[in-house]
Order: structure tokens, then C-alpha cells, then sequence
């Protein structure tokens, strides 16, 4: 099968989403307590919940026009926008081997969309 650039395109959107959810869960974590009550009021569980549902059902169709073995390598791509979401929404800090490993991320994901345009 080919890969569709719009296949791309959508598993990096929905990527892109997917991403906050981590971002609501951590607000979370400080609310919620050992009994059940506090996780069920959580308004940042359920929105990181829901963000993860709706980054799925985005994921879903770009699975479609694609390979999974060129699509899925992507969502290693969220790892690169958790750490820019968490640097700029919560004030977490990035350094050097931090850096250095998104440049890894993304040096072997592009190399895996290379390898998959190369003939078999």
C-alpha cells in the first residue's frame, strides 16, 4: 500500500491533539486522592480522557491510507509535543539530553519514512 501525504497529515493532527491529554492527566494527578470520589469530580481526568477519545477517532482514519508500519512511527512524534506542552503550560524545564532526544525522535522517524519509500 502507498502512503497518502493526507494520511500523514491527519495521524500528525491527531497526534498533535492526543498530545494535551498527558497535559490534563498531570493537572489531575494533583486532585485526585486515594478514594474514588476525587477521581470521579477530576474535570482535568475526564478532559484528558476525552482528548485521548477524540485524538483515537482522528488517528483512526489516517490508518486507513497508509501503512501501519510508516503511520505508527509517527506517534513517537507526541513525545516532541509533550515536552513543548509541558515547557510552556505547566513550567517544566528542558535540557541538553532532553533536546538531543527529540533530535533522535525525529532523525529515526524520518529514517523509518525513508526506508519505507526505498523497494523491497
Amino acid at each position: 500500500m502507498t502512503t497518502e501525504l493526507g494520511a500523514i497529515g491527519l495521524a500528525l493532527f491527531g497526534i498533535a491533539v492526543g498530545a494535551w491529554g498527558p497535559m490534563f492527566m498531570k493537572k489531575a494527578s494533583s486532585e485526585i486522592h486515594r478514594d474514588f470520589k476525587s477521581i470521579l469530580r477530576s474535570k482535568n481526568l475526564l478532559y484528558g480522557v476525552l482528548i485521548y477519545g477524540i485524538a483515537t477517532l482522528i488517528f483512526i482514519p489516517a490508518l486507513k491510507g497508509s501503512d501501519l508500519s510508516v503511520i505508527y512511527p509517527l506517534v513517537a512524534t507526541s513525545y516532541i509535543w509533550v515536552s513543548l506542552i509541558s515547557v510552556k503550560f505547566l513550567g517544566e524545564k528542558m535540557n541538553l539530553y532532553k533536546w538531543l532526544g527529540i533530535l533522535v525522535i525525529i532523525a529515526g522517524v524520518a529514517f523509518i519514512g525513508y526506508g519505507s519509500s526505498l523497494p523491497s
